[in-house]
């Protein structure tokens, strides 16, 4: 799979977890991650392929990571809100468990 940068991922994966508290409930997703020829870390949330960043350190993607995350699902909130626009509807929260 290509990335937007013109780079590929690693045959073999390397995956890292890490955590985001939101409104008191931990999400956890998966980083793939790949070190680039030019020694930036290169990566994409598994759960979320559409977030992806880069960082000098891995500490730094993963910061990137999360607001790429953060960006993808605004979005997604944002054109589901569009397509709903002047129709009656009931929302109700959503929790992982």
């Amino acid at each position: 799979m290509l990335l937007d940068n013109g780079m590929s991922l690693p045959k073999k994966e390397k995956f890292i977890t890490f955590e985001k508290n939101r409104a008191m409930k931990k999400l956890n997703y998966t980083a793939i991650i790949e070190k680039s020829d030019d020694g930036w870390y290169v990566g994409q949330v598994q759960e979320i392929p559409e977030a992806i960043a880069q960082g000098k350190t891995i500490e730094e993607l993963k910061q990137n990571l999360l607001d790429a995350l953060e960006l993808v699902i605004d979005f997604h909130r944002e054109q589901t809100n569009s397509l709903y626009q002047g129709r009656k509807i009931i929302k109700r929260k959503l929790n992982l468990a």
